[in-house]
């Protein structure tokens, strides 16, 4: 059995970095952004159709994944196999999605995994911010508003801000939020994650926005936060690059990354 090539380790000097979906509007930023830092270099760009091989022959340390649902798993999976750390922002690396990685993490228990739903270090304080505020409230609800060429929905964000109000809730004892609705046939409450209503609204012109709304009799909170422009996830994808080479096995989220709250 023929032994798969493996990314060589490199120590001292910048480190190696090469995007997967290098072509899509992500990708492109996150190339920009690699190749004004002075600590990393850009070492191979994988679009569609490009054998991922390229990232081994260009020694890439770390790999950058912003690809399509569909194919994230089998990209990460690749990597770790021949010696590469992952950081990925694709969408659907929720739950039991997630397990593949952790099998793979486990037989190769020196790589790192660090899936965020969002790399806006803004998107990362809002969810903080909600679920400290969840357990003070009766009732939330949370709109999330992306560009029209999004392909999910609800956005990864917005079912992971969900996912972590609903346990804030939980862990407070509080039931499930107040609503009368009995009749919506066409959907108009919106999906609902772990018993929080999510309601996703797609237009041009947009890029990525999330409202929380939290309520009480009395009074209302709302938690916004706005990316105007996708530069603003790359502070987040940079950190998360510069980590995961030192932190082995999955790491899901940022919050962990950006040191004391």
């Amino acid at each position: 059995m023929t032994t798969p090539a493996v990314a060589p380790r490199i120590d001292g000097g910048a480190l190696r970095v090469g995007v997967v979906g290098a072509a899509g509007r992500m990708g492109v930023q996150t190339c920009a952004a690699v190749e004004t830092a002075a600590d990393l270099e850009l070492v191979a760009r994988v679009g569609r159709g490009d054998d991922l091989a390229a990232l081994t022959a260009a020694g890439a340390q770390v790999v950058v994944d912003f690809t399509r649902p569909e194919i994230v798993v089998d990209t990460v999976r690749w990597c770790l196999q021949h010696g590469i750390d992952v950081v990925t922002g694709t969408s659907g690396l929720v739950g039991a999605a997630l397990d593949p990685i952790r099998a793979e993490l486990a037989a190769n228990p020196d790589r790192g995994v660090v899936v965020a739903a969002n790399f806006a270090i803004g998107a990362v304080l809002t969810a903080r911010f909600a679920r400290q505020a969840a357990r003070w409230f009766d009732s939330v609800e949370i709109i999330e508003l992306h560009h029209a060429g999004k392909i999910d929905a609800p956005s990864f964000t917005a079912t992971l801000t969900a996912q972590g109000v609903a346990a804030a809730r939980a862990e407070a004892g509080l039931g499930e939020v107040p609503d009368a609705t009995t009749v919506d046939p066409d959907g108009a409450r919106g999906a609902v994650v772990d018993g929080v209503h999510v309601h996703a609204v797609r237009l041009p012109g947009l890029v990525a926005h999330q409202e929380v709304l939290l309520g009480s009799t009395g009074e209302r909170l709302t938690i916004r936060h706005d990316s105007v422009d996708r530069t603003s996830f790359m502070p987040g994808v940079l950190t998360a690059v510069r980590a995961v080479r030192s932190r082995p096995g999955l790491t899901v989220g940022l919050d962990d990354l950006l040191g004391e709250w």
